[in-house]
């Protein structure tokens, strides 16, 4: 096991509610998120998926205070994130969340070895680095320099730095996308050991179905906002806290934008009929 259970320790929860994040390109502001509602139960294990620039990694960097909320609320445990300082958020990054960025290069101290990475990363010594290398499988690299390293080795040792000081969130952005397959299924069983024995809340975003399938819960954002979720192989859409629901692709083809639906209340639910007059 990499890091030890720590009942003191558990999982945090997360809520994110009318979340809107707009930022500013020489081209004017783009609307990252569009009011994204969304709770994560302390202990849980989840993959955000969808299209490149829907608004997932956007949303990762919320839950690690990288940046703010241009409006909504994000809350990580007890902690409004809105609230919080630049030091808060430092000091938040360095205990409660675990943070991979998919630019290993930005996790990483480049001149130093792979086991001083982790020793700085630590808050306190439960694991020796050198054994948290062995246990990931990457014990071979504790003395090497970062920057000497490959992209796969250097997302690797990332990985080790993010869960060096134990946190009860730990964020990870294609956290296999360098991986070749065998290092790729050890990052995913070691995911798996966190969530499951250690307790640790994980959000991962990833475009490789290995690690979205590994995961018990998936939410899939598009166009900045929550379009759908799987839960154990089934997947639902999700009505928004405005009454607003995004089709399915699939489903979209068959009702484009524009169509005109009836809804008809039936014992279990409602189904959403193609009206018979068109615009």
């Amino acid at each position: 096991m990499v890091v030890a259970a720590n009942a003191e320790r558990p999982g945090v929860n997360v809520h994110c509610e009318s979340v809107v994040h707009i930022y500013q390109t020489p081209n004017g502001a783009v609307v990252s998120l569009r009011g994204v509602d969304l709770d994560v139960d302390a202990g849980e294990a989840l993959a955000l998926l969808g299209p490149s620039g829907s608004g997932k990694s956007t949303l990762l960097s919320l839950l690690a205070g990288l940046i703010k909320p241009t409006a909504g609320r994000v809350r990580v445990g007890e902690l409004d994130m809105n609230a919080l300082s630049g030091s808060d958020l430092v000091a938040m990054r360095s205990g409660l969340v675990g943070l991979a960025l998919q630019d290993a290069a930005r996790n990483l101290l480049p001149y130093a070895t792979a086991q001083q990475n982790v020793q700085v990363a630590q808050r306190r010594r439960a694991v020796r680095p050198r054994q948290l290398l062995e246990q990931l499988g990457i014990g071979s690299l504790a003395g090497r320099q970062v920057s000497t390293l490959g992209g796969g080795e250097q997302q690797q040792i990332a990985l080790a730095v993010a869960v060096a000081s134990e946190p009860r969130l730990l964020l990870l952005d294609e956290p296999t996308s360098q991986l070749d397959p065998i290092e790729r299924d050890r990052v995913i069983e070691l995911i798996r050991t966190l969530n499951d024995e250690v307790g640790m809340t994980v959000i991962a975003v990833t475009h490789d179905p290995a690690v979205a399938g590994s995961m018990p819960r998936t939410v899939t954002i598009r166009d900045g906002r929550v379009g759908s979720e799987g839960r154990r192989g089934e997947d639902y859409a999700v009505v928004g806290r405005d009454g607003t629901i995004q089709l399915p692709p699939d489903v979209l083809q068959l009702l484009p934008p524009g169509t005109l639906v009836r809804l008809h209340r039936q014992p279990g639910g409602v189904d959403l009929r193609h009206s018979d007059r068109q615009q």
